[in-house]
């Protein structure tokens, strides 16, 4: 595919967010074609052999029209090697997205041009912000009805108080659309029709003042837009791009492939190579001799065929060799890396070497979790990556007794993807499931009908949800514990967990325990 063994430096790792239906799994598409990493358009959504290139390959995924998994693509563009992680645009799977945005180092966010900010994307905005993640803003769909661009990049500063500096602005909207035109530096600027029809001008200057541009019905509104924009808007800067207190804005569409050529040298030129990585007893630096990383997401039955397990693991240091023996931090066992990957969605390759910033598939059969951090010896945790109480439980009922074994296994495997929270009552034999939301039951079901061969019915469990307990005296614990065993159980790694019916009976426990540590969320790994 590409030479891996070049320094980190020329790594770009960048997610992809978005509310649902702003065109996200199209952008991606456009990327992986103007780089080259496919030919034609539509390999990311056609069915049969080419289905093989997909981004959304799960079969519920398929049927509705929806990303739920997160997809890793590592193609290269310019000189660099870009990994790209496009993340579930569906708010039930926000856990998932959160975990991605922990391997990321930038992110692009997608906004519908004639939607402006919605509900997900400010919450996916939100989780950015709370980690710096430098964002790229692309305004998608301007080939159609949509709303002033003034107007949207008012509502980016005020909505989320974020300083804007256009990149490209459009020239019309909808059935005016005309293209898009560069206006950021000083040196030549390119106006874009269409994929195929780009025109180099001398400057931004020469293109405003072109033959007849003024004059002309569409064109000489847009101008007068861009000029107000020139004269009110500050002028891009790295810094302030890098710490998180500006993006640049990329106005385009994906469907007609104008402005993705723009996005893709925004990500080449401003967005950082490898950071720092949040971990205990310190960060890891990308730039340290050691080979270290931490998995982010494991995803079981990508080829239904061969039953393969994969662990999705961000090398965040060193340079990392096939054939390696990396210990697992929370087991403490040495594993032999012999097989790993980089991945085009569906599309593997083995590798040789690989750097921090690279995502790198390791086929495994059970040995790693989300959050398992792997070094070359150093006891190192990476933090940061969370579970979250679940809002919904429900009790899993099995048709077909035959089948505990397989229940078992699938279920185990599907909580160490991130799928689902699995517990087991410390009164009773019935299995409980957790998810953040209903969609994910929907997910649950289908994989292990699926995939499992494993039919199940979901019922309520009379719990509407949990909190991890915790103690600073083991004591004030088991006396918790023993008092309270009927709404107990431990979950999947053996930590005890509080199921309350409603509201009022947690609230009721918090305050008849003051010792106990209710917790909403605990640190994976």
């Amino acid at each position: 595919m590409f030479d891996a063994a070049t320094g980190h430096s020329r790594r770009r790792t960048f997610a992809i967010i978005s509310h649902p239906d702003a065109g996200k799994t199209t952008l991606t598409e456009k990327l992986l074609l103007e780089s080259g990493a496919i030919r034609l358009a539509g390999q990311v959504k056609e069915r049969g052999e080419r289905r093989r290139t997909r981004s959304d390959w799960m079969e519920i995924e398929q049927k509705r029209g929806i990303s739920i998994s997160s997809s890793v693509m590592t193609f290269e563009y310019n000189g660099l090697i870009l990994n790209l992680l496009d993340t579930p645009g569906h708010a039930d799977f926000s856990e998932d997205t959160y975990r991605t945005l922990t391997a990321v180092d930038s992110a692009i966010m997608v906004i519908d041009a004639a939607k402006g900010i919605e509900a997900q994307t400010r919450k996916l905005f939100e989780v950015c912000r709370l980690r710096d993640i430098p964002i790229i803003t692309f305004v998608n769909k301007i080939d159609r009805e949509g709303r002033d661009p003034l107007e949207i990049l008012d509502e980016i500063i005020e909505a989320l108080a974020l300083d804007v500096a256009p990149l490209t602005w459009p020239l019309g909207m909808g059935t005016d659309f005309k293209g898009i035109v560069s206006v950021s530096g000083d040196g030549p600027v390119a106006m874009t029709t269409n994929a195929r029809s780009r025109k180099e001008f001398d400057s931004l200057d020469d293109f405003m003042m072109g033959s007849g541009h003024l004059e002309d019905r569409v064109l000489g509104p847009a101008i007068e837009a861009l000029e107000i924009a020139r004269s009110s808007l500050p002028s891009f800067d790295l810094k302030s791009y890098r710490e998180g207190h500006m993006t640049p804005v990329v106005f385009g569409s994906a469907m007609r492939e104008v402005g993705v050529r723009d996005l893709l040298d925004a990500i080449c030129a401003f967005a950082p190579p490898p950071l720092p990585q949040p971990a205990e007893p310190k960060p890891i630096e990308p730039a340290a001799s050691e080979v270290s990383g931490f998995v982010l997401k494991i995803q079981a039955n990508m080829d239904p065929n061969h039953r393969d397990r994969v662990a999705f693991v961000r090398l965040t240091s060193g340079v990392f060799k096939r054939g390696m023996k990396l210990k697992n931090v929370r087991t403490g066992k040495d594993m032999k890396i012999a097989a790993p990957m980089f991945f085009f969605a569906r599309e593997r390759e083995v590798i040789e070497e690989a750097v921090a910033g690279d995502i790198v598939g390791i086929p495994n059969h059970g040995t790693l979790s989300v959050g398992d951090t792997l070094t070359e010896g150093s006891d190192i945790s990476v933090t940061g990556i969370p579970s979250f109480a679940p809002e919904l439980i429900r009790r899993v009922r099995l048709p077909d007794t035959m089948k505990t074994k397989q229940l078992a296994r699938a279920l185990s495997d599907l909580a160490e993807e991130g799928v689902t929270q699995v517990f087991r009552p410390m009164i009773g034999s019935a299995w409980l499931v957790g998810v953040v939301g209903a969609l994910q039951l929907d997910v649950l079901t289908s994989r292990l009908d699926v995939e499992y061969n494993v039919p199940v019915a979901l019922e309520s469990a009379g719990f509407e949800t949990a909190r991890w307990v915790a103690a600073d005296d083991p004591a004030d614990l088991t006396r918790f514990i023993e008092s309270n065993r009927g709404a107990m159980a431990l979950d999947r790694s053996e930590r005890p967990v509080f199921l309350a019916r409603n509201s009022w009976e947690l609230s009721y426990a918090q305050k008849t325990y003051p010792a106990i540590h209710f917790l909403t969320t605990r640190n994976r790994g």
